[in-house]
This record gives C-alpha cells, structure tokens and sequence, in this order.
C-alpha cells in the first residue's frame, strides 16, 4: 500500500487550455487495462524536456530527442512545433536495437499522418518490459480510439493509462494569478520502481497554459526536475526510458515570459516546482513495497553537491532501508553511510544525527541522552526525517526516499510473470 497517498479525484484536476488526452487500450499489456495515450498540443504550444542518464537509453528517448532538436520551435516561435505526444506502457522498447527506432518512429509516423503533421512533431514514450519487441501494430492500430477518446478533462484517466507497477495514479493541480491573469497548472507522473531518476522521473508530463518565451522552456524543464525528480530514490536504479516533458500552451494571454528571474518567472516556477515535488514524492510513496517516506535531510555541507552525496548514501543503502522497514534503530548504519558517502576529508567528530526530534548522534559518538525506546517511537512512524548535520559549512539539501521490504522483492522477482 502507498504511504500516505491517495489519486486525486478527476475533479480537483483542471483542464489546461491548449491541451487533450486520448486514452485506450490497445492490448500492449498483458493485463486488460489502458495502456495508450495520446496527447494533443494546439498549434504555439513550447516544449522543454529532460531524458535520462543511462547511456542505454530506450529507443522512445533517442528519437524524442532528434525531433526536439529538429523542432524549430525551440528557436523559431512561428514554427508548427510539437504538437502529439504518444505514450505506451507494458513495453520499454529499450535494448531492441535499430529494429527498436524503426518500430517507434513508425507510431510518430502513424500518428503523425492521422493528424495531418510532421513525424518530427511527435514525441514518442514507452514505459515497461526492457529488451522486447515494440507491439507496434497494436499502438498503430489504436490510435484511431485513442483520438476518438481525446478530450480536455481527460487527465486523471491518461494517470492512470502511464502506470505500471504503480498502485496508485499520480495527478496534481494548481492555479495561480500571474500578471493579472488566472494561469493553470496540471502534472501526471508514474514510477515505482527503478527509481533514482538523474534527471527526472519514469515518465512525467506537466502543462501550463502560461505564456512562456520558447527559449526558455529547456531551462525550466531542467530546473524543475532537478528540484524535485533528482531528489528522489526507490531503489537507486536509473531508468533506460526517463523522460520528463514541460509544455507551455500560451493561452493565459499575459505577457510572455522572458526570465526564470523576474517576478513572474519565479512565480511560475515556484509554482511549477511545488507540483513536481508533489508529483516526486507520490513516487517514492507508492515505492515498490514501500511501508515509509523518508526524508533525508542533510546540513552544515562546503556545497550542495557533497550535501546530496551523504544523503544519496543514506537513501542508497539496503541496511538503512532495511532497517526503517524493521523499525529497528539500527542507525550506527546511518554513520556508516555517511562515512563512505565520498567525502574525503571529512570529520566524523563534527556529525550530528538526528531522527526527527530525537538527538541520536553528537560530534560522531551517542548522544549521551539518547535511549533506544525514542529511536524506536520515530522509526514505527510511516513518515520520518533523517537530519545530518556534517559541521562543516551553511550549504544544504534534501532527498526524498523509502524503505526496503520482503514486497519489493516479491514485486521484481515477478516483474515479467
């Protein structure tokens, strides 16, 4: 069960002008359930998107890539842009070669032409099993239901069409006034497993209608998810197919964007923000088998970047995880991961650790008040913080994360039955 999480009713998510979901089920999976959706851009819409790290990236991800950068869009506001997404779950298409590519750019072509388009102005994205053959002639063959089905209200069902081993769908939204004008703000996300996304999550789309200058959707794309999907870990596996997208539709018709730095711009990426964080913590909530939420909060670094090493160790380590799942105040393993975190010249007299309230460590020894039965109370919590203070300078920052447990095994061990 999700810690803590439950879908967003449909109602409480609202419609972004500029922007239609088609869903269907086209029989990729095995289970009987959707498994494809479309979605559908009007015409000026600007896109900004994130891939992952793998080197081994899915075939979905090279092509996006090529056609955002053939997109002139990105460099010409009066081009036709991209204007579809095509989205199917049950089938990675990674590490499936060039067969792979020809499969995946066939459904942007398919598409493309029931939507009188360029192939280019589709992005295609797949999500499930790794190293088999893209069902393509399924996903071509319902595309026709997927359109029929489009429609502007339609994203609570496309949260659920993106899941695979999620429990739950992910869906938030918000409104604010930017300019003088009303702006919305809708995200969908999946993932559950296989999660310590390098860039953003599994697969994750957020739509505004603001007016963004195109330049600049990259950077908030960029920016968004790393303060959010980059601050999250299940199990410390970087995906083959992450891909995170941002689209600006322009229809809130107020002055365009044309800095992250003024005040609109921080307004909206504030905003933006706080949706994708939602969205990056439902993730590690509904984490494979996941019984806890951990924040893991680390302190006192030189920069951000050893801040986030400590707290990736923390979050990385099976004994901590396993731990948490135990409620075993077993946290000589939290100090062990913070000393093998990478920082060289660290001084294990200058850590403190904390479990929420409970002070637990002090200058890298036990806390002198420290009783097991306080440790105890916090560890049989389903959410706890992690607090490290490491002594040695003002920077800071916080991953997101969860336990580890006998499900999780199970859930993986049975990932292709």
């Amino acid at each position: 069960m999700p810690v803590n999480l439950l879908a967003t009713p449909a109602a409480e998510l609202y419609p972004v002008p500029g922007v239609r979901w088609g869903i269907t089920q086209a029989g990729i999976r095995k289970a009987q359930r959707k498994d494809l959706a479309v979605l559908l851009l009007d015409e000026g819409a600007s896109v900004g998107a994130v891939f992952t790290q793998n080197r081994f990236c899915a075939a979905p991800v090279q092509i996006c890539r090529e056609h955002l950068a053939k997109n002139l869009d990105q460099k010409n506001p009066g081009s036709p842009g991209i204007r579809a997404m095509l989205i199917n779950t049950g089938n990675a298409n990674a590490g499936t070669g060039d067969e792979g590519l020809r499969r995946a750019l066939a459904c942007c072509v398919a598409l493309a032409g029931e939507l009188h388009l360029a192939p280019e102005q589709v992005l295609p994205f797949s999500t499930g099993v790794i190293m088999e053959p893209l069902p393509h002639e399924r996903i071509v063959a319902g595309l026709a239901a997927a359109l029929a089905n489009a429609r502007a209200d339609n994203w609570a069902n496309a949260a659920e069409a993106i899941m695979t081993t999620d429990t739950v769908a992910k869906a938030f939204s918000s409104r604010i006034t930017l300019a003088g004008r009303a702006v919305t703000i809708t995200g969908i996300a999946k993932g559950a497993g296989m999660i310590r996304p390098n860039m953003a999550t599994m697969l994750g789309f957020m739509a505004t209608d603001a007016c963004v200058s195109p330049p600049l959707m990259a950077q908030l794309a960029r920016e968004l998810a790393e303060g959010s999907f980059n601050r999250i870990t299940v199990d410390g596996d970087t995906s083959t197919n992450d891909s995170f997208v941002v689209v600006a539709t322009h229809q809130a018709q107020h002055a365009p964007v044309t800095s992250l730095d003024s005040p609109d711009g921080q307004a909206l990426r504030a905003a933006m923000l706080a949706i994708a964080q939602k969205l990056a913590q439902a993730i590690v909530r509904d984490g494979e088998g996941a019984t806890k939420f951990i924040t893991v909060q680390v302190e006192g670094g030189k920069t951000g970047e050893e801040c986030r090493m400590v707290a990736y160790a923390i979050a990385h380590s099976p004994l901590v995880k396993t731990a948490f799942f135990a409620s075993d105040p077993n946290l000589g393993r939290i100090l062990a991961a913070v000393g093998y975190s990478g920082i060289a010249d660290l001084d294990q007299t200058k850590i403190d650790l904390y479990l929420d309230d409970v002070l637990v460590a002090k200058n890298g020894g036990r806390h002198v008040d420290y009783v097991e039965a306080d440790g105890q109370r916090v560890m049989k919590q389903s959410e706890i913080t992690v607090r490290v203070v490491l002594g040695r300078g003002q920077a800071a920052d916080t991953v997101w994360t969860c336990d580890l447990s006998y499900e999780y095994v199970k859930i993986n061990a049975d990932y292709r039955s």
